[in-house]
């Protein structure tokens, strides 16, 4: 897994949540968030970033620390 996706995992547990839950929330699709995880996209984006922090109350600099 790259960098990012460990954080996103780590986050994301940290929370509770499900990859199909998170997406629900950060309006995003599950595949992209398991993409993240695996390490298959690397760079996901800031529209991705800001969806996904927000949606794990948190800042962007969290996920990518």
């Amino acid at each position: 897994m790259a960098a990012f996706g460990e954080q996103l995992v780590l986050l994301r547990k940290q929370k509770n949540l499900s990859q199909n839950r998170l997406a629900h929330i950060a309006k995003v699709p599950q595949s992209a968030i398991s993409e993240i995880e695996s390490g298959k996209r690397k760079n996901p984006g800031i529209l991705y970033l800001q969806k996904l922090a927000a949606a794990l109350n948190t800042d962007i600099s969290e996920l990518i620390k």
